[in-house]
């Protein structure tokens, strides 16, 4: 793994929010998300809430409070030593009542994770502040990777990557063997190469099984001429990376080196697409254009890609129906596929970083037809 991975500036994620209550006339924010938590302040526990007030400046951070459980009590003060922390059971609600940390004025919520009974007993308290729905707020700030994350990206794609190619030089990929034997092996071969985990489970899909998108691995065998797709990650300090490549047992019919082809010069064309600015909906026309101007546009099934860092599918959605745009510092993925029912599909996928000088490839396996 990286040596010189830069530290996290949870500081300055939270600047960042303050800004943005700024703009949307708030005085505090109720974060109840944990993942938008460890992306604001680095904790890792199940149980947790966190008052960021719009009122605090860099340096003097006396409004913004987290609380947690007692089970948590000497790992908050850890994780998160320049906040002030609250033990409570109730950690929001503890936070809404406490004379101390008690936001006032307007104070967004996270209304697209919090519950409508939720919201209806934070309203019920004594002295409730007003209490506005603002959606997505941390969300749109990770979307934009600072370097301690691209670091930590690059590091789950290496681990991807060197399972991948272990798997394939020790035959891990052959004909007799079962989708579920062959993920996993490389499932453990990611943890044996850095990972803290894996992405999500793995998905190993043999022949007519590769037209499933998102097929999950079964008893089924490899058998000879099978495409055998892959789509498969590591975990790296919370970070996910996203990988597919297809291959082939022994050698390849003319219709599977036409449709990988195929894929191929669609995922390089979604690729080069990528650029700040660029509107999510054209990337995907760019590459889909590729694999319809061929006569297989019914058969691309989904979306082109999506955001990954913290969740393995995060904004920005990249889809004929995206209104986004790019961002420098995005990390996407771009994974373009054909998919023939009852015969066999492929798909190609990389995890990216939009780049004002070009996008930066963090997967590095080779995209070329592989046969094993």
């Amino acid at each position: 793994m990286s040596a010189d991975r830069k530290r996290a500036d949870f500081g300055a994620r939270r600047a960042a929010l303050r800004r943005a209550l700024h703009a949307k006339n708030l005085d505090a924010l109720l974060v109840t998300d944990l993942l938008n938590i460890r992306y604001l302040t680095g904790f890792t526990g199940s149980n947790a809430a966190l008052v960021v007030s719009a009122a605090d400046s860099d340096g003097n951070e006396d409004g913004t409070v987290i609380c947690t459980d007692g089970r948590y009590l000497s790992q908050v003060a850890a994780q998160v030593p320049d906040l002030r922390a609250s033990i409570d059971r109730s950690s929001a609600t503890a936070l809404l009542t406490d004379d101390r940390a008690a936001p006032s004025g307007n104070v967004g919520f996270e209304s697209h994770v919090v519950t409508v009974d939720q919201h209806d007993a934070w309203s019920a308290l004594d002295a409730a502040p007003t209490l506005v729905r603002s959606p997505g707020l941390v969300e749109d700030l990770r979307m934009v990777k600072d370097e301690h994350e691209i670091g930590l990206l690059r590091d789950a794609c290496r681990a991807a990557d060197e399972a991948f190619a272990l798997l394939i030089e020790r035959g891990g990929i052959r004909a007799g063997r079962t989708e579920l034997e062959v993920a996993r092996e490389l499932e453990a071969q990611m943890l044996d190469a850095g990972a803290d985990g894996i992405s999500f489970e793995t998905i190993v899909a043999a022949g007519a099984n590769s037209a499933v998108p998102h097929h999950r691995p079964t008893a089924a065998v490899l058998a000879t001429g099978d495409f055998v797709k892959f789509d498969f990650g590591a975990l790296v300090g919370g970070y996910h990376s996203d990988m597919t490549r297809t291959v082939v047992i022994g050698e390849p019919d003319a219709w599977q080196k036409e449709i990988y082809e195929l894929v191929l010069r669609s995922q390089a064309a979604g690729r080069e697409a990528l650029a700040p600015g660029v509107s999510t909906a054209s990337v995907d026309a760019a590459s889909r254009s590729v694999i319809e101007d061929a006569g297989y546009g019914e058969l691309f099934l989904h979306g082109l890609g999506h955001g990954v860092g913290l969740e393995i599918h995060e904004a920005p959605g990249i889809a004929r129906t995206s209104t986004g745009t790019l961002l420098s510092g995005a990390a996407v993925t771009v994974e373009p596929g054909v998919y023939i029912s009852g015969r066999g599909g492929v798909r190609i996928e990389d995890t990216l970083v939009v780049r004002d000088g070009g996008p930066e490839l963090l997967t590095m396996t080779s995209k070329e037809l592989i046969l094993v």
